[in-house]
């Protein structure tokens, strides 16, 4: 297989674009490296057709959302932790309120946690998201719908904890 370098141009500029996608969608960055590494092969695997009439950044995300969604069908459990990345990462991690946010997604079932991301990162619609995941379009409306009322309840009640001085937060 000849060498391409426009392919290697794509993953210079673009390979860091990916990664925090992935990391937003699968919710920690060990997973998220995974998604990029699997998503570029195969990207590669069909770099020629691709390059020509197809956007190569929607090709991998789309790739990247369906390696993590059957890799949920496959797992049906998860156990989430919030670990720092292992290298230096220059984006800053939201505080107060929108870290509280950041947790509780990372908290949501896989499924919700890509409806959410395919909805409000992604802004796709619930039609290009049912078929991104292989599912109905009213599974999507229904994932969205448990998704945001499991956020609204872990950001709402974690708000309303009371500090050391009696107060609520």
């Amino acid at each position: 297989m000849d060498q391409d370098p426009r392919f290697a141009e794509f993953v210079a500029e673009r390979g860091d674009a990916l990664l925090r996608y992935g990391y937003v969608l699968a919710g920690n960055p060990h997973d998220a490296a995974d998604l990029v590494q699997e998503a570029l092969v195969k990207l590669r695997a069909s770099w020629a057709r691709v390059r020509l009439k197809d956007n190569p950044e929607s090709y991998a995300r789309t790739t990247m959302a369906r390696l993590h969604i059957r890799a949920w069908r496959l797992r049906r459990r998860e156990h989430l932790a919030w670990d720092p990345p292992e290298r230096e990462h220059h984006d800053t991690l939201p505080d107060g309120d929108e870290q509280r946010l950041w947790h509780a997604l990372a908290g949501l079932p896989r499924r919700q946690r890509a409806v959410v991301v395919l909805r409000y990162y992604e802004q796709l619609t619930d039609e290009e998201i049912a078929r991104v995941l292989g599912v109905s379009r009213g599974t999507v409306r229904s994932q969205a719908a448990r998704a945001l009322a499991k956020l609204r309840d872990s950001v709402s009640t974690e708000s309303a904890v009371p500090t050391s001085r009696g107060e609520a937060r």
